[in-house]
């Protein structure tokens, strides 16, 4: 039957048929345009990653999220405080706006060098105010120039504004942040505890000598936890790779450019390393960015894998280790190797509010840069580790390429070949092997992440 497309004679398309959304209502209307909606963990990720910018600046020396009975979670640091005086331009209280606009904050303002932070986890500057728009209630309280300012919201809009509430030294300066998620914006209502975790062990990792602490309220009881590590990366990698041997020492190295140092990068640009390779498992590498975690990846976790690439070939060439007949790729070297990586750059490009993964093509050139020439000069002067490291690189060449001859066999013989959008399975027995179908590429990004490597 073909049925009567024609339009109702009742539909008006006229001017005041468009919509303008306005302030929060964005956020509101299609929240997961903005941020993860499974659970509330990433909106208080926001929160604790403007704490993080504070201590990677220099300005504070302890972050403190505390889970509170009521399903509120706050956050507390002791850096400079938001701003609380009026704005020259909008005329409202700094701090109302950070919350209550997007596209507000101090991290836009870079290249001048006028921005309250030179280096943070991106410049899409709708953190804090999607985290207000998707609370039933969020508070905040500042202390700054002597003073303890608070404020409140309420669904986004303002409900308590902004008052001085006492005093307080002048150094006593910070900010805390009290957020109560609204759980019809959510699947889930609750924080993802183990995700949560995770997130501040990886920002007391990144930030040697700043304390981060998880305090949870329960049953009258007040459960805290602690994380510090002096050691850095070095010392979360070596927790992260257990007891198994590894096939050389834990790698680890940073390095930062310095004022006219060179065209190619701002100061302070750089990135920190630590790396390794077991003999038989394959673990999952971490990177990150100005401290945000990048889980899917991208062009700087590309950069480590090329320079790490480049510096191993050019070690075997020159001790003539590579047998006729080996061509040695990529994923030769990348495949048993575990890492953490970490990297400070103006104005990263990320892929989504979300930052999973980063896309800023300079990111690939500045890894690969920093890690070729140190890696390769360590390699001659450590000549039986590089020597072990090449004898496990040529074997999986020499695998990869035997494997790549019975593929060759199995296109002849009519099978069809793996479609691009398809990832294979690692296993080749059957009962072990699974297809996934998911609704795109960003789904198929998180299933990607959830394979058990282990």
């Amino acid at each position: 039957m073909i049925q009567d497309l024609a339009p109702s004679n009742n539909s008006q398309y006229g001017d005041g048929s468009i919509r303008v959304l306005k302030g929060l209502e964005p956020v509101k209307e299609r929240p997961g345009m903005y941020t993860r909606t499974q659970d509330p963990t990433h909106i208080i990720q926001e929160v604790i990653d403007n704490a993080a910018d504070e201590a990677l600046g220099g300005y504070a020396r302890k972050i403190e999220v505390t889970l509170h009975e009521d399903d509120s979670v706050s956050v507390e640091d002791d850096g400079r405080g938001i701003p609380c005086g009026i704005h020259p331009e909008e005329g409202e209280p700094t701090v109302q706006l950070v919350f209550t606009r997007l596209h507000a904050g101090g991290k836009f303002d870079k290249k001048s060098g006028q921005g309250a932070y030179a280096f943070s986890g991106g410049l899409h500057g709708v953190g804090v105010s999607v985290t207000n728009a998707l609370s039933r209630r969020l508070e905040v309280t500042v202390k700054r120039e002597g003073k303890i300012h608070f404020m409140a919201f309420g669904d986004g809009f303002v409900t308590d504004p902004l008052t001085v509430q006492g005093t307080c030294g002048m150094r006593n300066t910070g900010t805390r942040v009290r957020v109560w998620p609204e759980p019809r914006y959510f699947d889930e209502p609750l924080i993802n505890l183990t995700e949560l975790e995770r997130g501040l062990r990886s920002k007391a990792v990144l930030l040697p000598g700043v304390s981060v602490r998880l305090k949870r309220e329960g049953n009258g009881r007040l459960l805290e936890q602690t994380w510090h590590y002096p050691g850095g990366l070095e010392q979360y990698l070596s927790e992260r790779m257990g007891e198994d041997p590894l096939l050389i020492p834990v790698f680890t190295s940073e390095r930062f450019f310095e004022v006219e140092e060179g065209d190619s990068f701002a100061p302070g640009e750089g990135a920190s390393w630590a790396f390794s390779w077991h003999e038989t498992r394959s673990l999952q590498g971490e990177s990150f960015v100005n401290l945000i975690p990048t889980s899917l990846g991208g062009t700087h976790e590309a950069g480590l894998r090329t320079g790490l690439f480049e510096a191993l070939k050019s070690f075997i060439e020159h001790h003539g280790l590579l047998p006729r007949g080996v061509r040695l790729q990529l994923e030769d070297v990348s495949a048993r190797l575990q890492f953490i990586l970490s990297i400070k750059m103006l104005d990263p490009q990320f892929q989504g509010q979300t930052k999973d993964k980063l896309t800023s093509r300079e990111a690939l050139k500045l890894v690969s840069t920093l890690v070729r020439d140190p890696f390769e000069h360590w390699l001659n002067q450590h000549v039986e580790h590089g020597k072990a490291l090449a004898d496990l690189v040529i074997r999986q060449a020499m695998a990869r390429m035997k494997s790549g001859q019975k593929i060759e066999k199995r296109k002849s013989s009519g099978v069809a070949v793996l479609p691009g959008k398809l990832t294979d399975c690692e296993s080749e027995r059957i009962d072990e092997r699974e297809l996934f179908l998911v609704e795109g590429d960003s789904a198929g990004g998180s299933a990607k992440m959830a394979r058990n490597k282990l």
